[in-house]
């Protein structure tokens, strides 16, 4: 059987070059948290998220700083120290919370999916595809014309990383709709 070029390309994604990653990642460093790119680096994988080479489609990386996801203690005599403890205070994927900084940034596009292109030990690397709604190649496109009526799609949890991270099952059958586990209060409810 004859493979085509993104099997290829999924191929090279799984053992890429370290030197070429390594080149890559310095550079991204050195930017900006949010930079626009002419095209998307993983085309296989932009494209089967519903990419389309168009006008009206933006393709945003960003760069998501690792760790630091707890508050941070007091250092404050006269406190109690049970008021101390470190709580977790987000519940959201990294690729959720880029996401959501491009759609608070980008108002007038609208977040259609997103997908890892790096790391290191410092920071998450994602490109999010971006949708113009007011483009007329958006409105008369059958595929994709859909999203102008669905705004704010990251900030509802709409995409496929919050409805991973909410813990929506993402297959298709008899009941879409389950979850994979109870609710964090109903498990609380429990006394586990």
């Amino acid at each position: 059987m004859v493979k085509g070029i993104s099997y290829y390309l999924r191929q090279a994604w799984k053992k890429p070059d370290k030197e070429v990653v390594h080149s890559r990642l310095i550079e991204w460093r050195k930017g900006g948290s949010l930079e626009v790119v002419e095209k998307p680096l993983r085309i296989d994988r932009a494209r089967a998220l519903g990419y389309s080479a168009k006008k009206g489609f933006v393709i945003v990386r960003v760069k998501i700083s690792r760790g630091g996801r707890k508050r941070k203690r007091e250092q404050v005599k006269g406190r109690k120290t049970r008021k101390q403890t470190n709580r977790k205070i987000l519940k959201m994927s990294y690729r959720w919370v880029a996401e959501m900084r491009v759609a608070r940034k980008y108002k007038n596009l609208e977040v259609l999916n997103s997908y890892w292109i790096g790391q290191d030990g410092i920071y998450y690397f994602y490109e999010v595809i971006l949708v113009d709604p007011s483009r007329p190649e958006i409105k008369n496109d059958r595929k994709i014309n859909w999203i102008v009526d669905n705004r704010k799609r990251a900030e509802r949890g709409l995409t496929g990383a919050a409805k991973k991270s909410r813990g929506m099952v993402t297959n298709r059958g008899k009941s879409p709709n389950l979850k994979v586990r109870p609710s964090l209060r109903s498990w609380n409810r429990r006394g586990k």
